[in-house]
């Protein structure tokens, strides 16, 4: 079950500010979806075949092929916040 603190805390690691109405509604929400993947444990799938994609399709890849990029010093030259050869980011967590 989802609790407010857990809607609070998803927001604060998405960096969004949500209302206390917001909260309990996205909690609401969050609680039906499980409700229904609750449901969807019960169901005898033991002779089913697993089933990726509706339609039959296959993943096409090019082939990986190294090709002439931008030099490091030129990207890095675009910001102030470097730092050791890489972009330098805010510490999550």
């Amino acid at each position: 079950m989802i609790t407010k603190e857990d809607v609070e805390h998803i927001g604060w690691l998405a960096r969004i500010d949500i209302s206390e109405q917001e909260t309990v509604e996205f909690m609401e929400k969050l609680n039906s979806v499980l409700g229904y993947l609750g449901q969807l444990d019960e169901l005898r799938t033991e002779d089913v075949a697993p089933t990726y994609h509706v339609a039959e399709i296959y993943n096409v890849f090019r082939e990986d092929v190294v090709e002439k990029s931008i030099p490091q010093k030129v990207v890095l030259s675009s910001t102030e916040h470097k730092q050791d050869g890489a972009f330098r980011v805010p510490k999550i967590g």
